[in-house]
């Protein structure tokens, strides 16, 4: 089990297999849009409990074909 409670924008971008850069994080935190972060001096960091919500925020929930009577 991994007991870290932060991750550094290079392992968010991991953690989302590329498909979110450093550059859009930071353009993000320019914004004040996307996960919350923590800064700390110069360093940013993502707490995992914040990426987990972020992630429950913008999950798509599909509906079953079935109900609407398609197959």
């Amino acid at each position: 089990m991994d007991d870290r409670k932060f991750l550094t924008a290079a392992e968010v971008a991991k953690r989302y297999r590329g498909s979110i850069s450093l550059g859009t994080l930071r353009n993000w935190r320019a914004k004040r849009i996307g996960p919350a972060y923590v800064k700390l001096g110069k360093a940013v960091l993502y707490p995992i409990e914040e990426l987990e919500m972020w992630d429950q925020n913008n999950k798509v929930t599909c509906v079953n074909a079935t109900h609407h009577g398609r197959r």
